[in-house]
């Protein structure tokens, strides 16, 4: 059967069994499904109107069973990006930071012959691009022949005088350029805009792939895509080899840590590429070259993909208000030490008003002709264009000449099409007033692309405006690749602009092939393992560094752990002792008030169980979930989110979202707690339950899906110390208060302990002092005793001092371990029934914890407390 009988029938059988039907894009725009400017399909049945023979073969590929799943598709989609984490950051939402990646169902398809005029087009303009930043930071001949205006590039606050004259490592100034493309009316693609300084959704675009391929798994074989991972492997390779240090360079991604809005694809690209994510604080220059400040001292760092703007880079020599970059970080490359990616002053080339001189630099540099157009652009610095494009305002888009800028004027884009006469007029004022900050660019009406709408009335294709990004690489060799598909950006609400932070949303972009898998070469994937009778080498393996701002936040990942299981089942322990079968005594009212405070769950000068018992239920229940008066539960699971959100890269998808939910959850139940006055002790035991279980995933993750390296350790160490500080303050009010003498006091103290099950396996129902401190002091098989805590944290400090220099005090001897023959000692009491023994080695426990504390942030995380510790290899 000819395929477009084929596709006949099966789009008349979609439309009978689902009501399946193919819109037409808005008149004027190009209409990716039918392949056609969509006024001239008028007057043809959009259900019967031809596919293009992409989309034509995706559903033929999909088929009626397959469309009547594409809800539920949908769904599995919008979870499966909320569960990995996909966000992104919008500083001007004040209710929710991070908003989850949108992301639509329907890919945009690219032929093999559009690639290729693609392809062709983007490698020409990188390589005039090249071009433009050599000479500008090199013989300055455009500027002197006057083929670019000194505005657009000295005026530019992104252009930088220091690094005039500075040959980049490796003699390559881009290694990642990123343009925005549309596609016209007539079919054809054109440049908008191209992005140099830290171009971004290179995480985002293998996230959509990874994402929608799963969904769509039988078209994504049918229609052959070209894979990805072959390009971002010869890039990360030919960083390498440009570096100083060679294939052995070490290479790190600089983030501006995760406030910045594309936080989740910066650690999503690190981990990818196996490079290492660092902020500004975890670098520093000595000697004119950079290092990573590590657990073990400093890492020299030979290349550096720059996620920072390059004014805050240095504050030495950029913006001295940043917090982002590393003093002295110009210096260093100045001086050959280091590859940037991009290198620092490729700003200028953003400029919107650059596109319209770029043919002539092409003619000029490389004697070709541009082969992908850009939009038509005027620069209004020059009186002859604002002169000619002042009167077409209403037909184009009016773009800030130095977008970003804080030191020139920058504003939000104008579409001319969706002004009235008013703002139009106000636009000719604004333009003539400060001509040279203005760039005027034609209105493209972009070409539409289907994607999928689920709602109450029903679930149907629609068309939206599309922005194709697409991703130029180096190879190292001199040449580029570019990456075989791309991001497309989906304009949203009544901007007219693909914008996420306007409320737009993405969809991958396959680029199909005509070959039939088994034709295809290379389709970026890894090569079958074949066994040889001589095995080949293993490749040699780094050793992953810990940063020492990795370091300490995983070293209070530990903490905040140990402190919300703590404070929650001292919760747990407290509401049940106050509502069981046996009125609590006083001593243990006042013992179970004093931890309550201590840990935070009541406030200083809240009333205790003694004094009034409901009053201190109802405030122990409303401070749960509060992260602003009290340290409690609420508190500490919100800094236990906020230490993972620091890792992403380290930390596994399920372990993040474990964490996620238990924040997230604890926080809708409590909000729900509170709607009651006085809220039911019931339903907070009910919360603290599932509570519980969502910790018991974290500490499950954290013992059995990690790596364990040194960063680990001190997690370990950090869970340990609040274990210690805890259990010991518990101890020693429960003697002091003499709570552990009466029966519910005894078993309370074992819940704290959480060693009630087997302390009655080992004593049955004995009360006896001696057994309680010889289980929870001195027994090194009981996980919550004093005992174990300390011999575990001392074996993690002492395998963290293995690689320290010699003379460096071994923090592992601090802390002295119980000794299992001085139950004796312990037990003793002396006239007025003090446990004297006791509370020395407690209070002596307690004490040394806060020193190692702080004996480690000095040691591991500021670098400040041996003057002795050099520069590592």
């Amino acid at each position: 059967m000819p395929a477009s009988d084929e596709l006949s029938q099966l789009r008349t059988q979609l439309h009978i069994e689902t009501g399946a039907t193919f819109p037409r894009a808005d008149d004027a725009h190009f209409d990716e499904l039918h392949g056609l400017r969509a006024r001239l399909a008028s007057g043809i049945d959009a259900p019967q109107a031809a596919l293009v023979p992409a989309w034509a073969r995706f559903f033929r590929a999909l088929g009626p069973a397959g469309w009547a799943q594409l809800d539920q598709r949908a769904s599995r989609l919008a979870r499966q990006l909320r569960d990995n984490g996909v966000s992104y950051n919008v500083y001007t939402d004040d209710v929710q930071l991070q908003r989850p990646w949108a992301l639509d169902m329907f890919p945009l398809l690219i032929t093999p012959g559009d690639w290729a005029r693609i392809e062709d087009g983007v490698l020409q303009r990188v390589r005039v691009l090249e071009a433009v930043m050599a000479d500008v930071y090199g013989e300055r001949r455009l500027l002197r022949e006057g083929l670019v205006p000194p505005a657009l590039v000295q005026g530019h606050p992104d252009y930088l005088r220091a690094l005039h004259g500075v040959r980049p490592v490796g003699g390559q100034h881009l290694h990642i350029v990123a343009m925005d493309l549309a596609r016209g009316p007539n079919g054809h693609w054109w440049v908008v805009s191209q992005r140099t300084q830290a171009p971004s959704g290179l995480g985002y675009l293998l996230e959509n792939r990874l994402a929608v391929s799963s969904q769509f798994a039988e078209p994504f074989e049918a229609l052959n895509v070209r894979r990805l991972a072959a390009t971002y492997r010869s890039f990360i390779e030919g960083l390498k080899a440009m570096a100083p240090n060679g294939p052995d360079a070490h290479v790190a991604l600089l983030t501006a840590g995760p406030y910045n809005e594309t936080y989740f694809e910066q650690s999503y690209l690190a981990r990818y590429l196996g490079v290492t994510l660092v902020e500004g604080t975890d670098l520093t220059v000595r000697g004119e070259r950079l290092y990573l400040k590590t657990l073990h001292g400093l890492r020299p760092v030979d290349a550096l993909i720059k996620r920072v703007d390059d004014a805050w880079v240095d504050l030495l020599e950029m913006r001295p208000d940043s917090r982002l970059g590393v003093p002295g970080l110009v210096q260093a490359v100045r001086s050959g030490n280091v590859l940037m990616a991009n290198a620092l002053g490729s700003g200028f080339l953003e400029s919107s008003a650059l596109l319209g001189f770029l043919p002539a630099l092409a003619r000029r540099l490389l004697g070709e002709e541009l082969r992908l157009p850009a939009l038509h652009t005027w620069w209004c610095g020059e009186e002859a264009a604002m002169l000619e494009v002042l009167p077409r305002l209403a037909q184009s888009v009016i773009k800030p000449t130095y977008p970003w800028s804080l030191s020139r004027g920058t504003f939000e884009a104008g579409v001319g099409p969706l002004m009235g006469p008013g703002q139009l007029a106000s636009w000719v004022d604004r333009i003539r007033h400060a001509p040279d900050e203005h760039t005027v660019q034609a209105y493209l009406p972009t070409s539409q692309t289907p994607v999928w709408r689920s709602g109450p009335q029903g679930s149907h294709i629609a068309m939206r405006s599309a922005i194709l990004r697409v991703f130029a690489l180096s190879d190292g060799s001199g040449g580029w690749q570019v990456l075989p598909g791309g991001m497309a950006r989906l304009v949203g609400g009544d901007a007219g602009i693909a914008s996420m932070q306007s409320g737009g949303s993405s969809a991958d972009a396959w680029v199909v092939d005509d070959l039939s898998p088994a034709d295809e070469t290379d389709h970026g994937m890894l090569a079958p393992y074949v066994a040889a009778a001589t095995a080949p080498p293993l490749p040699a393996a780094r050793e992953r560094l810990v940063t020492s701002r990795a370091a300490e936040n995983l070293f209070w990942l530990g903490r905040y752990t140990e402190r919300a299981e703590n404070a929650a089942r001292l919760a747990r322990i407290t509401l049940d002792a106050l509502h069981g079968e046996e009125e609590p005594s006083p001593a243990m009212l006042m013992w179970l008030g004093q931890l309550a405070e201590s840990v935070g769950l009541t406030a200083k000068g809240e009333p205790d169980p003694l004094q009034w018992r409901t009053e201190f239920e109802r405030l122990l229940i409303t401070h749960l979930g509060d992260t602003q008066t009290v340290p409690s539960v609420g508190f500490s699971l919100w800094w236990l989110r906020s230490a993972g959100a620091t890792l992403r890269e380290r930390l596994s998808t399920e372990h993040w979202n474990f964490i996620k939910q238990a924040q997230e959850q604890f926080r809708e139940d409590c909000d729900a707690l509170t709607r009651f006055d006085p809220p039911a002790a019931s339903d907070a035991l009910a919360a603290l339950d599932r509570l519980s279980k969502n910790l018991a995933a974290i500490t499950g993750a954290q013992h059995d899906r990690m790596w364990r390296d040194d960063g680990w350790r001190l997690m370990s160490a950090g869970r340990q110390l609040e274990r210690l500080s805890f259990l010991t303050d518990a101890l020693s009010r429960g003697f002091y208060t003499n709570a552990v003498h009466d029966a519910a006091g005894f078993g309370v103290l074992l819940d704290v302990f959480d060693s009630a099950i087997s302390f009655h396996s080992r004593y049955q129902r004995s009360r006896e002092i001696p057994a309680l401190l010889e289980h929870v002091v001195l027994n090194y098989q009981n996980p919550r005793s004093l005992a174990w805590v300390a011999q575990t944290l001392n074996g993690r400090l002492a395998y963290l001092h293995e690689r320290e220099p010699v003379g460096v005090q071994d923090l592992s001897r601090r802390l002295r371990q119980p000794d299992v023959g001085a139950l004796a000692t312990l037990c003793e009491s002396d006239a007025i029934g003090d446990f004297v023994h006791l509370q020395d080695l407690l209070r002596e426990m307690s004490d040394t914890a806060g020193e190692l504390s702080d004996a480690i942030a000095l040691r591991y995380f500021s670098h400040t407390e041996d003057a002795r510790r050099s520069l590592g290899a």
